[in-house]
């Protein structure tokens, strides 16, 4: 059955390779005329000009372009090649940047991190988490991200309490192209990813895709991923207007490896995974082979992007994803009630292997209007978006047959979200040097759930979220910047399963100072996040790995961050950052083993390090070769509330080096380019990620040692 799909895949990308070369050949012919480019870039990046920010307004922000993404680009998840950008710290799962990663801002988890792709909401409605892994290869398919730290400006979908990721996709292109690239590495890693683009046709049609494949057998045990990913976009371009149609997604298949490890398996086995373990009838230690995670979602939206005049732009876009899958477990002695099995006999409990299934749709629109003047830019706009989700489980195998039926469903959930926002946010130039921020946003949120760990849950929120702030050009070089703005944030489908769940408001302050010169570029920025009732991570994880929350009363992150970029020389360039922060619960309250309640005072807020830092020092002897030393710090975290220093992750220092080579071409091919990424090159033993689950159970998430990928890549 594998043999025979992969050979039908090797024939089908056959196919597709060949079609890109026809379809390239043909439709450069077909084309007369060529666009201009400033013109095709503004046109595609009104797509996300409503969410997006520039040097006049006072955020503290950072921006990967394609070209950055590609150095690096070599199977790797969107956190792992947005490591090295300020107040940024990322895990994996598999210990090797594929298959399940995460990312922290700020020490705010990706939970609370606001992510859009094409300003269309990806968090997860009811987890508010960001699944790479459904997406793989997609920093292929990536014209440009922006990552705004803190609240930043208003934006669809969860409210941004620590940043918010805005991704836009590949822009149309003007001339036909194709691309042809595969990648291999460390842990048997192999992608292969095949792009076309026909081009302008007639000067108004462009149709483009890609289709990647990605493997890995991950660093720890049996982390293995098996992934593959699409994307198709039809582009209609007239005088005054662009319609984008869009469709996209990912199927995944990844073996489970959320348990973590012991602080004694650490010291002596690094990569040992326990998940699927079971004791077999004959005494032995097995490992089930499924135990693994299996997800689908597609992708689909329609952008139509109006230029009424000179000054009023309008976009209207429509989205609908859909999701289905399972993970698989094998469980020992489960008790048979609790799956809906008769006994059989005196027999209560059995091995057993279930799946819990997840079957969901999320749908809606955005919308806003742009009008701008030499000194006024003001966008008007919203959103409304409904999340429909069923969860239910099933039993595929017992050891012990029952008289109930395999198959049947053991549980029945289901949740509704609809979320509705509209706002209103302008920047006007008071003075020459002066110009003046503000931003409001009205939400509404209304959640309903069912399931034996939540019980009824039917929840209706209100949020009103201003923003204000001043920019100050104090002369061409230099500028000030202060703002404030307010978040209000509902909890998530895993808060309300452990407790009675509050929402959470933040007031977050920034002041900040840019310098640009022609070779140097400096950002320093201040913020102030004053929480009430923050969610804060306990350290402790569920049985399927998504993080437990509670409120903390009030709590606060302040923090200074810089990053600058510097050209030493014409070859040199050095690009550091640092963040130093104090993140603490005020007058936290906890529980002691009797019951009772004790307040430890100021406490350290989890996974919150006091210093980040990171560094690319570059090499470009000349236009087509660059070598990249890539330097990264993590200071020691508590994974606990209470300062304990039992849950506590160590520093560590890992570096990195990256080079790429391209080869110009005259013939078939335009050119050849050819990346090479060297991981942790000094084999450093570290941790990025763990769980503390109190009274001295503590799991660690290690990861990879001195790794390596290379990638060729084709254009025409």
């Amino acid at each position: 059955m594998n043999t025979l799909f992969f050979k039908k895949n090797q024939n089908e990308s056959k196919i597709l390779i060949s079609g890109v070369f026809l379809l390239a050949s043909f439709f450069s012919i077909a084309q007369e005329k060529q666009q201009d480019t400033t013109k095709v870039n503004q046109l595609d990046e009104v797509l996300v000009s409503a969410i997006r920010v520039d040097s006049k307004t006072p955020v503290s922000f950072s921006n990967m372009s394609k070209e950055e993404l590609a150095k690096r680009n070599l199977g790797q998840d969107i956190p792992t090649l947005m490591n090295y950008l300020p107040s940024v710290v990322t895990t994996s799962d598999a210990g090797n940047g594929i298959g399940y990663s995460g990312i922290r801002v700020r020490g705010s988890d990706a939970t609370r991190v606001n992510v859009t792709i094409n300003g269309i909401p990806y968090n997860d409605s009811e987890s508010q988490g960001t699944f790479w892994v459904n997406m793989p290869d997609f920093a292929s398919s990536v014209q440009s991200l922006q990552l705004q730290r803190g609240v930043g400006t208003s934006t669809n979908g969860a409210g941004a309490f620590g940043a918010s990721l805005n991704m836009l996709t590949d822009n149309y292109a003007n001339k036909s192209t194709g691309e042809i690239s595969s990648s291999f590495g460390s842990f048997n890693t192999n992608k292969n990813t095949v792009k076309f683009s026909t081009g302008l046709m007639n000067d108004h049609f462009e149709i483009a895709g890609r289709l990647s494949t990605l493997k890995s057998d991950g660093y720890i045990d049996r982390a293995s991923s098996d992934l593959k990913s699409y994307f198709l976009q039809g582009t209609y371009v007239g005088k005054t207007t662009l319609i984008k149609a869009l469709a996209f997604g990912g199927k995944e298949k990844t073996y489970q490896a959320w348990n973590g490890i012991d602080a004694t398996t650490l010291e002596s086995d690094r990569t040992f995974n326990s998940a699927g373990m079971f004791t077999d009838e004959a005494g032995n230690i097995r490992f089930y082979d499924n135990e693994t995670d299996n997800y689908q979602q597609d992708h689909y939206q329609l952008h139509w992007n109006e230029k009424i005049s000179e000054n009023w732009k309008t976009n209207l876009a429509f989205h609908y994803t859909k999701g289905k899958g399972y993970y698989e477990n094998y469980k020992e002695d489960a008790d048979m009630a609790d799956y809906n099995l008769d006994p059989v006999g005196t027999i209560t409990t059995t091995d057993l292997i279930r799946q819990k299934w997840l079957d969901n749709d999320f749908y809606g629109t955005t919308f806003s209007a742009n009008y701008k003047t030499e000194k006024l830019d003001v966008i008007l706009g919203g959103g409304w978006n409904k999340y429909e989700g069923d969860h239910f489980g099933k039993v595929i195998w017992a050891r012990y047959a029952s008289q109930s039926e395999l198959g049947d469903h053991y549980y029945d959930d289901f949740s509704t979200k609809s979320d509705g926002n509209v706002f209103a946010k302008a920047n006007y130039q008071l003075l020459d040097n002066l110009s003046v921020y503000g931003d409001l946003q009205y939400r509404n949120v209304s959640y309903k759930a069912n399931s034996w760990e939540t019980g009824l849950v039917n929840d209706n929120f209100n949020f009103f979220n201003p923003k204000a702030g001043l920019t100050f050009d104090i002369n061409e070089k230099n500028a000030l910047y202060g703002s404030y703005a307010r978040a209000n944030r509902e909890p998530n489908r895993t808060d309300y399963e452990n407790g009675s769940p509050k929402p959470e408001k933040l007031n977050d302050y920034e002041l900040g100072w840019r310098h640009v010169s022609e070779k140097v570029r400096l950002n320093t920025n201040v913020y102030y996040m004053a929480y009430k009732d923050q969610l804060v991570l306990t350290g402790s994880v569920d049985d399927v790995g998504s993080p437990i929350r509670q409120n903390s009363g009030d709590s606060y992150r302040l923090g200074l961050e810089v990053d600058a970029t510097v050209r030493l020389s014409k070859q040199w360039t050095i690009s550091p950052n640092f963040t130093l922060s104090s993140n603490k619960n005020v007058d936290f309250v906890t529980e002691n083993n009797d019951g009772d309640l004790i307040n430890l005072g100021n406490t350290n807020i989890a996974y919150s390090p006091d210093f980040i830092a990171g560094n690319i020092l570059t090499f470009e002897p000349i236009n087509s070769f660059r070598v990249s030393w890539l330097s990264k710090f993590v200071n020691d975290q508590y994974l606990n509330n209470i300062d304990d220093n039992s849950g506590k992750l160590k520093d560590y220092f890992v570096n990195d080096l990256n080079a790429t080579y391209e080869i110009k071409m005259n013939s078939i091919f335009k050119s050849i380019v050819i990346n090479v990424l060297a991981n942790n090159i000094f084999n450093v033993d570290y941790v990025s990620n763990g769980a503390d689950y109190g009274g001295g159970y503590v799991y660690y998430y290690p990861q990879a040692g001195a790794n390596f990928l290379a990638g060729l890549t084709l254009k025409f």
